[in-house]
């Protein structure tokens, strides 16, 4: 039977005027040669015979040249090549059963626990997803704090869960983490102690909204190589439209002093800015300017409200496309700081980067389940910090462990081959369906792709390639901080 050739599956794109590919599900980044450029355009959106291939471009290239590019793009599947049949015979449309999803042979080992020590917060947010109007928590049923023995058992849980691996993540979450100060301490020493015994690194973080940060905290954050991130919305405007105290004042004026302060200290761990953009609240731009230049952030990085789509806040179409134009203007600052060799802020565009050049092709959207997990203040094990606490989304607990058959079932129906909606899109090795607490916001379930969401993905994976491409292009050297 006579062979053909066929495109494959990926997505072109421009680095610095340069012609690339971004293969997909293989994710790797791919720079074309005219040849290889030419071969693709004449194939188009037809099967066609080598002879004929090669016959289109032979005024144009070198047959060596032409035979060279083909078993180059073959090679990376940029093109694939199948055997035709002969007088095929004509049959009804084959049924195209589920694909089988099976869990990873070779278990994840858990890298990052997420420990929320506190289901109680001193603010009152309009739109947080914990307890606010779309949570999903059973906080009535579980302590407000979580005790020091809970907590030695959740550090002791992730070392037993974590394997041969010799680093872990152990961060510390809430309600506000540092109304549970005394308990985070005695995580921690215990942390580094059994650490040491083990011969595991333990790496610390803590997301705060920053009310609570006093010269004796932030000195221990400093003295214990404590990773922070603070919970702030912008300036004092953008701040103190929902991320406000149970009186209805606005908590702009306590954290800027406080933050200040923290951002004085020579911290051996750069202190980020997360950002909750909503729709009234959407002026990127300003925001990275204040939080970067003013407060002086060592990153900002930015995420969109999660809730339901009916809620006030909820960001809709045209919130995503102009949110989308500012994260823009950033990515392309953030490509002129690159190649004049200095460092931006905004890390929504690093991060991207990052997984580009790492060449990520994901399974699941996201280490949920797998190399990441959160406790709940009782020690229930949950997929994430965003499901701690509700019975729904259990997985185990600190004390009696990880029921895999549970976590199994999980990762089966969460896969991204389960998800048909994303069968088709070239953004799937980077997105795979997006948050899951996202889906179960919008849709009320977890195993549904963020369908809200997938214009927005796709234009943005496409700047990040953009940005990509250029820094290969013209400062190749940059990207050599992701290896």
């Amino acid at each position: 039977m006579p062979t053909l050739f066929r495109r494959g599956e990926f997505h072109a794109f421009a680095g610095d005027g340069a012609p690339y590919l971004y293969l997909v599900p293989s994710a790797a980044v791919f720079r074309l040669d005219d040849a290889s450029v030419a071969v693709l355009d004449a194939i188009g959106d037809r099967d066609i015979a080598p002879a004929d291939l090669a016959r289109s471009l032979s005024d144009r290239f070198p047959l060596p040249d032409v035979k060279s590019a083909i078993e180059e793009l073959v090679r990376i599947r940029a093109v694939k090549a199948f055997e035709a049949p002969v007088n095929p015979p004509i049959a009804p449309a084959p049924v195209v059963a589920a694909p089988m999803v099976t869990p990873p042979k070779k278990r994840v080992p858990l890298t990052t626990l997420v420990v929320n020590v506190t289901s109680k917060c001193n603010l009152s947010c309009t739109y947080c997803y914990e307890y606010g109007e779309d949570k999903i928590t059973e906080a009535s049923t579980k302590p407000r704090f979580m005790d020091e023995a809970t907590a030695k058992q959740s550090v002791d849980f992730l070392f037993a869960e974590s394997g041969d691996q010799q680093s872990v993540n152990l961060t510390f979450f809430g309600g506000e983490t540092l109304l549970n100060y005394k308990v985070l301490k005695v995580a921690l020493a215990y942390a580094r102690e059994r650490g040491a015994e083990l011969g595991k690194r333990v790496e610390a973080s803590l997301t705060t909204n920053g009310t609570l940060l006093r010269p004796e905290i932030i000195d221990w954050l400093a003295e214990n190589d404590v990773g922070v991130t603070v919970s702030m919305d912008g300036n004092k405007e953008q701040q103190d439209q929902f991320r406000v105290f149970k009186n209805g004042m606005g908590s702009y004026d306590t954290i800027a002093p406080n933050v200040k302060d923290l951002l004085s200290r020579k911290m051996r761990r750069p202190v980020g800015a997360r950002v909750t953009l909503t729709k009234q609240n959407l002026d990127v731009v300003s925001i990275y300017r204040h939080l970067a230049d003013e407060m002086g952030f060592y990153e900002v990085g930015f995420a969109p409200v999660t809730t339901s789509w009916q809620r006030d806040y909820a960001i809709q179409d045209e919130g995503f496309f102009a949110m989308l134009e500012q994260f823009q203007f950033l990515a392309a600052e953030y490509l002129e700081f690159a190649l004049a060799g200095k460092r931006h802020r905004f890390s929504n565009v690093r991060d991207t980067l990052e997984e580009i050049h790492k060449g990520l092709s994901k399974s699941h959207p996201c280490g949920a389940g797998m190399g990441l997990m959160g406790v709940a203040t009782d020690g229930d094990v949950a997929l994430c910090h965003r499901f701690a606490g509700s019975d729904t989304h259990k997985l185990g607990t600190v004390s009696g462990g990880v029921d895999r058959a549970l976590q199994d079932d999980y990762l089966t129906r969460h896969h991204i081959e389960s998800k048909t909606d994303c069968s088709k899109c070239w953004a799937r090795p980077l997105c795979a369906g997006g948050c899951y607490h996202e889906a179960h916001t919008r849709y009320g379930d977890t195993q549904h792709a963020n369908l809200h969401y997938c214009e927005w993905i796709r234009s943005w994976t496409n700047t990040c390639l953009e940005v990509y491409g250029a820094i290969a292009e013209k400062r190749p050297e940059f990207l050599q901080q992701f290896d």
